[in-house]
């Protein structure tokens, strides 16, 4: 193993993932966007900022049968996400790209479902990371708004939209939605019981009409602190986490 990167285990062992060990490192959080996702098999699904694949991975490896598409900026990590695909018995089509400047094969297609984890921080409020890789995931110089737009541009109507984000992100997340995409559905990641949310899961459909939807919050972690060097995930999270099962937006 390169001492760049390290090999790490989603889904309870199902997927083994290569990723740098400085820089951007995939979490849970990928794997919660993918549980969310409602794919089923024969379906096409495209995610915007694959990185080193964790999330659409996790997704192929739940749902069987899907046809899976990445679009990565950064050159290593688009590397990476097709060693991931392929050492994990995946197809995944990798297109090295930026989001507003998709290849003319992308632009001419459409998918089912699109899933994003876009950066979590607006760089115009925030302060840049050291690592450049991690810097471009976790604050980029993309808006939000456009990672909307151009998500509801590649669905195919009916197609659904799913993104994890920031909850201080929430109000700018349904304005970027306004007039794009519908039938919003938000569901919050609370750390703990009686916990602030700190994520949010925000499922849109396209041609969608249905009113906003604000689901109960789903808890990540049992008790009122962390043990240290002990699991306290909650059933329904360790369910997701660990065995693979679906996130319900609606709940």
């Amino acid at each position: 193993m390169s001492e760049a990167l390290t090999c790490d285990e989603f889904l309870g062992g199902r997927i083994h993932l290569w990723q740098p060990r400085e820089g951007y490192r995939a979490g849970v959080d990928p794997v919660l966007l993918a549980a969310a996702v409602p794919a089923v098999a024969g379906q096409d699904v495209l995610e915007l900022g694959c990185g080193a694949g964790a999330a659409i991975l996790c997704l192929g490896a739940r749902v069987e049968g899907l046809n899976l598409t990445g679009v990565e900026l950064q050159t290593d990590y688009a590397a990476l996400a097709r060693r991931n695909a392929d050492e994990n018995g995946l197809v995944l089509e990798v297109f090295e790209a930026d989001l507003r400047a998709l290849p003319a094969d992308l632009r001419q297609r459409h998918w089912h479902h699109i899933l994003m984890n876009p950066p979590y921080f607006d760089r115009g409020a925030s302060t840049a990371s050291a690592d450049g890789g991690r810097d471009l995931a976790l604050g980029g110089n993309t808006p939000l708004a456009d990672w909307i737009d151009v998500a509801a541009r590649r669905l195919r109507p009916k197609g659904t939209l799913t993104m994890i984000q920031r909850i201080e992100r929430l109000p700018e997340a349904l304005a970027a939605c306004e007039g794009r995409i519908g039938s919003i559905i938000v569901r919050s990641l609370s750390p703990r019981e009686n916990r602030a949310p700190k994520l949010f899961l925000l499922q849109a459909r396209k041609g969608g009409r249905a009113g906003f939807h604000l689901a109960p919050p789903l808890v990540l972690h049992a008790g009122p602190t962390h043990v240290k060097d002990r699991d306290d995930y909650t059933a329904e999270a360790r369910a997701i986490l660990r065995d693979g099962k679906p996130l319900p937006i609606r709940h």
